[in-house]
């Protein structure tokens, strides 16, 4: 049977796939123009594995936390509210660390989402066009009434994440497949998500370094962001924290602005 008038195939074919509860489409025959419902409910069980499959990809550390019975049956809710909006499958998933978070049943583990975060941008860093990282001479090289006027270009491939809870120890925990230790999750966590050539690297960030990282990278001037750094934390070391963001590969390039 042909679609309706003004309906393409794929158009009539696909809004039934991610939803059991719908009768399959009018155009799925088969031979001699017979009912092909068993064929269709194949294939959409098949999509929606695929699916679930591309996010236990992206997530193995929430998979790993949950278990993977927990893992699928909560990736399947995801399938059937969130379906795919790109041909690319590693695109798909974006937004499940919201729908995590909103979660019912993983409301006992408040971490779960912002785990979820990491690894998103584990992929993203991962998937980021290549640049070469800012050599650490190149800041050596600049006059001491010149610093606090500098500004730093971020690297396609950086990423800044912050956490109420200890995000980043248990996604390093989760995602190495090495034995689980307890951990006190209620710790705040901030992560800086880099890849300065070929390997992506999560390293925590220290009490401000994530206020300090944030202003870099969205082009505040050097002393603006140390400012906000040592207001959110007294202690913050400026020297060993730029020091730090550069030898992780953080920025590609920097700017001198005229000293005030």
């Amino acid at each position: 049977m042909p679609p309706e008038p003004g309906l393409s195939y794929a158009a009539a074919f696909a809004p039934a796939l991610l939803d059991p509860t719908r009768r399959t489409p009018a155009i799925v025959t088969g031979p001699n123009g017979k009912a092909a419902g068993r064929r269709y409910d194949v294939y959409r069980n098949n999509v929606t594995l695929s699916l679930i499959d591309a996010l236990a990809a992206v997530y193995p550390a929430v998979q790993r936390i949950t278990g993977a019975e927990f893992f699928r049956a909560m990736a399947r809710f995801h399938v059937r509210s969130n379906p795919p909006t790109s041909p690319l499958l590693f695109e798909y998933g974006r937004d499940f660390p919201e729908f995590i978070a909103a979660y019912e049943h993983a409301q006992d583990m408040p971490f779960l989402a912002d785990v979820a975060r990491i690894e998103r941008a584990w992929l993203d860093c991962y998937h980021a066009r290549d640049a070469v990282p800012l050599p650490a001479d190149r800041l050596s090289a600049v006059t001491s009434d010149r610093l606090a006027n500098l500004t730093f270009v971020p690297h396609p491939a950086t990423r800044c994440l912050r956490s109420q809870y200890a995000a980043v120890t248990i996604f390093a925990a989760n995602r190495d497949g090495a034995p689980l230790l307890r951990i006190d999750a209620s710790t705040p966590e901030d992560a800086l998500i880099t890849r300065p050539e070929f390997d992506v690297t999560v390293r925590r960030l220290p009490p401000g370094g994530a206020v300090f990282a944030d202003g870099l990278i969205s082009g505040r001037p050097l002393g603006e962001a140390a400012a906000s750094a040592l207001a959110a934390a007294p202690e913050f070391d400026i020297a060993a924290n730029i020091a730090g963001l550069i030898e992780a590969g953080a920025f590609i390039s920097l700017a001198c602005g005229d000293p005030s």
